[in-house]
């Protein structure tokens, strides 16, 4: 890994690091929920992010996206991006549940409030698996608004890096139920080889007829490139305004570690596979794509579903 703020074992709370990455996710979510045609609706986001342990890291995000005209065109395209990615896996949930399943986990679940506002059948566990501080901060704070989970929410606080199945069963997890798994926003912050053994740990938990849902990235040569550039840019910010700690969630990624095709691994282990790019979603739910080649070249997010025969 290089080019990265990472190291081995790091830790977080909701303020700092990839935690941080969660609050500028959820920013987006309160700017979606708060707009004339909302496509998604998080009444939780805005809440979850006022907090008053967030308000310097909230500042300077608004600031990082105001200073410069191509970051506001990243994250006008975020607010955008994220409306879908949320859009595309509340349906997955909604199918799953649907469909019978009633053990659902959600792998890096940041401030993801899907315990709180979706419609879940009676009967339905939910494992949310993060740093304990981000948790903590999530569970905290909706409970000091009197917001409760509308379902079965269990806290797994492990790291994703190390080894996460035990701390799941430790919480009740039941590998001989079929399970409905969400990896969002979560692979690129992932070295190399755990995010292979995050697929592996997968399947050995599945039972047959579970389903896993995931995020992927498709980092190619103009991606790199793009990537380069919005660094680049995020550094030069960081000069004119003084500020060496201008956020820039670039900073947390393995992006050397060699990676794996989330599709080609699950189809190799026979799991029926299929794919949607985030460029095509987001025309299917009628939302613009970035007209800057950079932003867009950033964005090349791939949405792969797959079901355990």
């Amino acid at each position: 890994m290089t080019g990265s703020s990472r190291t081995d074992g790091d830790t977080w709370d909701i303020a700092t690091s990839v935690g941080a990455t969660a609050v500028m996710v959820a920013s987006a979510r309160a700017a979606e929920t708060a707009s004339e045609q909302p496509l998604i609706r998080d009444d939780f986001a805005q809440m979850l992010i006022d907090g008053p342990e967030l308000g310097q890291l909230v500042a300077k995000m608004s600031t990082t996206y105001t200073a410069d005209a191509e970051l506001a065109a990243v994250r006008a395209h975020m607010v955008n991006y994220q409306a879908a990615r949320t859009h595309f896996f509340d349906a997955y949930f909604a199918a799953a549940a649907a469909s019978g399943i009633r053990q659902h986990v959600l792998l890096a679940a940041g401030l993801d409030s899907r315990a709180y506002r979706l419609d879940w059948p009676a009967g339905t566990s939910v494992y949310e698996v993060d740093q304990p501080k981000v948790l903590e901060y999530k569970a905290a704070t909706l409970a000091a608004h009197g917001v409760q989970p509308v379902v079965d929410r269990r806290e797994v606080a492990a790291d994703l890096r190390f080894d996460w199945p035990k701390g799941l069963r430790d919480k009740g997890f039941d590998p001989e139920q079929r399970t409905a798994w969400l990896a969002e926003g979560l692979l690129m912050f992932l070295p190399g080889e755990a995010e292979q053994r995050l697929f592996t740990d997968i399947d050995a938990l599945s039972a047959p007829g579970s389903r896993a849902c995931i995020e992927d990235f498709t980092f190619d040569d103009a991606a790199r490139e793009a990537y380069q550039k919005r660094r680049a840019k995020t550094d030069e910010l960081r000069r004119r305004l003084g500020d060496e700690n201008v956020f820039d969630p670039g900073d947390l990624w393995y992006t050397e570690d060699e990676r794996c095709d989330p599709a080609a691994w699950f189809e190799a282990h026979q799991w029926r596979v299929e794919s949607v790019t985030g460029r095509d979603y987001l025309t299917r739910v009628g939302r613009p794509l970035p007209e800057d080649p950079d932003v867009a070249a950033t964005f090349r997010a791939v949405f792969v579903s797959a079901e355990k025969p």
